[in-house]
């Protein structure tokens, strides 16, 4: 099979054909219809994520089709078109069992754990615990950010922070996974504000939801959360980070309301110093979100196929295995708006 590969952290991958994956006891191989770019794949890539062994093929949202069944497997057959949570229960521990595979201590992580989905084939381990079927009239483009930004944005604010129609939520950092919010948080019916340092964001921002926005370019965090507040004409009851910057967590931490639920859903290069004070002395409520178990998906993939949620509407850019290489080092360079969708 094709697939994007590097062999040391930070060095330049390359597309090589790989030897054909086999699927393992209770899993399966998957043709692989469409993948996406995300930055936890650059995050991986550059060494951050100590799951990750080389050599390494990433790659962790996607959509196909069931080639291959292991032994074991019962609820799967070849053909059938899924997609899957990034974060993979093992099915049996505690956690699994009381339906929070998103936090299993045996977790597997296509892209992170083993070779991911930028790729023409894809193993996902206990199948029966960690597949989604996908209805055949949903195009790609409205499935792959199921896998990691919609679902993790969907469980951070329906789940997490229980945000409720007519609340204002703050969500900071416009990239594939902060517009995900926004468009999460319009569906639930939420009044929202953007934040990002670039104007193309911030326009997208709108075009998906957002009631108000701040360009926070050359601001301070104080200054980026009295531009929110002053852009919502009250203190939001939620705020998300999307980014993964110190500065950008506590500009959110900052602008919350008092009693406020903070969701951290941007991966951090390196512990943040945070601003505690307002933490403690607000009683603001902090959550991490980080994926989705598949039992929760129905109810996501329903919203999407109602058409109240409009995930397809993300992706503003389409290239194959090719192009992928250059897309992965320009993500640690810049941010592009929108959603990269690749295509083996």
């Amino acid at each position: 099979m094709r697939a994007v590969f590097f062999e040391s952290f930070g060095q330049r991958p390359r597309v090589a054909d790989l030897p054909s994956p086999t699927a393992p006891s209770g899993g399966v191989v998957i043709d692989v219809e469409a993948t996406g770019l995300c930055r936890s794949d650059w995050h991986a890539w550059a060494g951050h994520d100590d799951s990750v062994a080389l050599p390494h093929v990433p790659g962790h949202e996607l959509v196909g089709r069931i080639a291959q069944v292991g032994a074991g497997v019962r609820e799967w057959r070849r053909g059938q078109r899924v997609t899957t949570p990034f974060v993979c229960g093992c099915g049996r521990c505690e956690q699994c069992r009381s339906g929070n595979a998103q936090v299993c201590p045996n977790q597997t992580q296509p892209g992170f754990t083993h070779f991911g989905s930028w790729a023409e084939q894809v193993v996902i381990h206990a199948a029966d615990h960690n597949l989604v079927a996908v209805p055949e009239d949903l195009p790609a483009e409205a499935v792959v950010g199921l896998g990691c930004r919609f679902a993790t944005a969907f469980r951070g604010l329906h789940h997490r922070a229980r945000l409720q129609r007519g609340e204002t939520a703050a969500v900071v950092g416009c990239g594939g996974v902060g517009l995900s919010t926004i468009m999460i948080a319009r569906a639930l019916g939420a009044r929202t504000v953007a934040v990002d340092v670039a104007d193309g964001a911030l326009d997208l921002a709108r075009r998906f939801g957002a009631d108000d926005t701040v360009n926070a370019a050359g601001l301070a965090p104080q200054e980026v959360a009295d531009a929110i507040v002053a852009a919502a004409g009250r203190r939001p009851a939620v705020t998300v980070e999307a980014l993964g910057r110190e500065e950008t967590m506590n500009a959110a931490l900052l602008a919350a309301a008092p009693l406020g639920r903070h969701v951290q859903i941007g991966l951090f290069a390196h512990p943040p110093v945070t601003a505690m004070p307002r933490v403690i002395g607000q009683e603001i409520a902090v959550f991490g979100s980080h994926g989705m178990p598949a039992a929760d998906y129905p109810e996501l993939v329903d919203l999407v196929a109602s058409g109240a949620l409009r995930p397809a509407d993300l992706v503003t850019r389409t290239i194959g295995l090719d192009e992928v290489p250059e897309a992965l080092v320009e993500l640690g360079e810049r941010t592009r708006p929108g959603m990269t969708l690749i295509r083996p």
